[in-house]
Protein backbone atom coordinates (compact mmCIF):
# COMPACT_ATOMS: atom_id res chain seq x y z
CA UNK A 1 0.00 0.00 0.00
CA UNK A 2 1.51 3.27 -1.06
CA UNK A 3 -0.42 6.00 0.72
CA UNK A 4 1.97 8.66 -0.62
CA UNK A 5 0.97 7.71 -4.16
CA UNK A 6 -2.72 7.73 -3.27
CA UNK A 7 -2.39 11.06 -1.49
CA UNK A 8 -0.74 12.54 -4.60
CA UNK A 9 -3.98 11.71 -6.46
CA UNK A 10 -5.90 13.59 -3.76
CA UNK A 11 -3.64 16.64 -3.86
CA UNK A 12 -3.75 16.73 -7.66
CA UNK A 13 -7.54 16.80 -7.56
CA UNK A 14 -7.47 19.42 -4.78
CA UNK A 15 -5.09 21.55 -6.84
CA UNK A 16 -7.58 21.54 -9.72
CA UNK A 17 -10.38 22.51 -7.31
CA UNK A 18 -8.37 25.35 -5.76
CA UNK A 19 -7.38 26.67 -9.20
CA UNK A 20 -11.07 26.65 -10.13
CA UNK A 21 -11.88 28.46 -6.86
CA UNK A 22 -9.31 31.14 -7.74
CA UNK A 23 -11.71 32.19 -10.52
CA UNK A 24 -14.50 32.72 -7.97
CA UNK A 25 -14.79 36.25 -6.62
CA UNK A 26 -13.59 36.79 -3.05
CA UNK A 27 -17.12 37.86 -2.10
CA UNK A 28 -18.65 34.65 -3.51
CA UNK A 29 -15.85 32.64 -1.86
CA UNK A 30 -17.06 33.66 1.61
CA UNK A 31 -20.79 34.17 0.88
CA UNK A 32 -22.82 31.92 3.15
CA UNK A 33 -25.67 29.82 1.79
CA UNK A 34 -27.71 28.08 4.48
CA UNK A 35 -28.69 25.20 2.17
CA UNK A 36 -25.09 23.94 2.20
CA UNK A 37 -23.85 22.29 5.40
CA UNK A 38 -20.96 24.63 6.21
CA UNK A 39 -22.38 27.67 4.44
CA UNK A 40 -19.67 28.91 2.07
CA UNK A 41 -16.95 27.64 -0.22
CA UNK A 42 -14.38 28.96 2.26
CA UNK A 43 -16.07 27.24 5.19
CA UNK A 44 -16.26 23.95 3.32
CA UNK A 45 -12.55 24.11 2.48
CA UNK A 46 -11.61 24.91 6.07
CA UNK A 47 -13.91 22.15 7.33
CA UNK A 48 -12.08 19.69 5.05
CA UNK A 49 -8.77 20.78 6.58
CA UNK A 50 -10.20 20.70 10.12
CA UNK A 51 -11.12 17.07 9.60
CA UNK A 52 -7.51 16.25 8.71
CA UNK A 53 -6.40 18.24 11.78
CA UNK A 54 -8.84 16.34 14.00
CA UNK A 55 -8.33 12.75 12.84
CA UNK A 56 -4.77 12.79 11.52
CA UNK A 57 -3.23 15.47 13.74
CA UNK A 58 -5.01 15.17 17.06
CA UNK A 59 -5.90 11.50 17.13
CA UNK A 60 -3.45 9.59 14.93
CA UNK A 61 -0.39 11.73 15.69
CA UNK A 62 -1.44 12.81 19.22
CA UNK A 63 -0.63 16.45 18.46
CA UNK A 64 -2.07 19.41 20.31
CA UNK A 65 -4.04 21.01 17.50
CA UNK A 66 -5.44 24.51 17.25
CA UNK A 67 -8.14 24.01 14.66
CA UNK A 68 -8.14 26.58 11.91
CA UNK A 69 -11.06 29.00 12.22
CA UNK A 70 -13.17 29.77 9.16
CA UNK A 71 -12.55 33.51 9.41
CA UNK A 72 -8.76 33.08 9.23
CA UNK A 73 -9.08 32.08 5.56
CA UNK A 74 -10.50 34.87 3.40
CA UNK A 75 -9.29 34.04 -0.10
CA UNK A 76 -8.05 31.14 -2.19
CA UNK A 77 -4.38 32.01 -1.71
CA UNK A 78 -4.82 31.63 2.05
CA UNK A 79 -6.70 28.36 1.44
CA UNK A 80 -3.79 27.07 -0.64
CA UNK A 81 -1.36 27.96 2.16
CA UNK A 82 -3.63 26.24 4.65
CA UNK A 83 -3.56 23.03 2.62
CA UNK A 84 0.25 23.13 2.51
CA UNK A 85 0.10 22.68 6.30
CA UNK A 86 -2.44 19.88 5.89
CA UNK A 87 -0.15 18.16 3.37
CA UNK A 88 2.74 18.30 5.85
CA UNK A 89 0.51 16.75 8.50
CA UNK A 90 -0.58 13.93 6.17
CA UNK A 91 2.97 13.19 5.05
CA UNK A 92 4.07 12.99 8.68
CA UNK A 93 1.17 10.61 9.35
CA UNK A 94 2.15 8.43 6.36
CA UNK A 95 5.77 8.31 7.56
CA UNK A 96 4.81 7.42 11.14
CA UNK A 97 2.45 4.63 10.09
CA UNK A 98 4.45 3.25 7.17
CA UNK A 99 4.13 -0.53 7.31
CA UNK A 100 1.59 -0.25 10.15
CA UNK A 101 -1.47 0.87 8.17
CA UNK A 102 -3.63 -2.03 9.43
CA UNK A 103 -2.75 -1.90 13.14
CA UNK A 104 -5.55 -0.75 15.41
CA UNK A 105 -5.39 2.65 17.06
CA UNK A 106 -7.64 3.36 20.02
CA UNK A 107 -8.75 6.80 21.13
CA UNK A 108 -11.70 8.49 22.79
CA UNK A 109 -13.96 10.91 20.94
CA UNK A 110 -16.96 12.44 22.72
CA UNK A 111 -16.53 9.96 25.58
CA UNK A 112 -16.75 7.08 23.11
CA UNK A 113 -13.93 4.60 22.53
CA UNK A 114 -13.01 4.47 18.83
CA UNK A 115 -10.87 1.78 17.24
CA UNK A 116 -9.60 2.40 13.73
CA UNK A 117 -6.53 1.54 11.70
CA UNK A 118 -4.41 4.26 10.10
CA UNK A 119 -5.74 3.07 6.74
CA UNK A 120 -9.31 3.55 7.94
CA UNK A 121 -8.51 7.06 9.23
CA UNK A 122 -6.82 7.92 5.93
CA UNK A 123 -9.79 6.56 3.96
CA UNK A 124 -12.16 8.56 6.13
CA UNK A 125 -10.45 11.91 5.65
CA UNK A 126 -10.00 11.55 1.90
CA UNK A 127 -13.57 10.39 1.24
CA UNK A 128 -14.80 13.19 3.50
CA UNK A 129 -12.79 15.65 1.40
CA UNK A 130 -14.37 14.39 -1.82
CA UNK A 131 -17.87 14.60 -0.34
CA UNK A 132 -17.37 18.27 0.48
CA UNK A 133 -15.58 18.94 -2.80
CA UNK A 134 -18.84 17.98 -4.49
CA UNK A 135 -20.69 20.44 -2.28
CA UNK A 136 -18.21 23.18 -3.20
CA UNK A 137 -18.81 22.55 -6.90
CA UNK A 138 -22.60 22.51 -6.38
CA UNK A 139 -22.47 25.70 -4.34
CA UNK A 140 -20.39 27.38 -7.05
CA UNK A 141 -23.05 26.41 -9.60
CA UNK A 142 -25.68 28.09 -7.38
CA UNK A 143 -23.48 31.19 -7.40
CA UNK A 144 -23.49 31.24 -11.22
CA UNK A 145 -20.18 29.52 -12.01
CA UNK A 146 -19.69 26.53 -14.28
CA UNK A 147 -17.99 23.71 -12.32
CA UNK A 148 -15.09 21.81 -13.84
CA UNK A 149 -14.06 18.17 -13.59
CA UNK A 150 -12.03 17.66 -10.43
CA UNK A 151 -12.14 13.87 -10.34
CA UNK A 152 -8.93 11.92 -9.85
CA UNK A 153 -9.36 10.53 -13.37
CA UNK A 154 -10.19 13.45 -15.63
Amino acid sequence: MDLNCQYSFITSSRHVLLEYCSRISEIDFVTENSTFGRGSIRNLLVHIGNTYEFWIGRHALNLEMDFTAYNTINNVLQAKDFFVSIDLLVHRFIDVYSGKQLEDLVFVVNNQKITASPLKLFSHVITHEFHHKGQILSLSRHLGYIPIDTDIIR
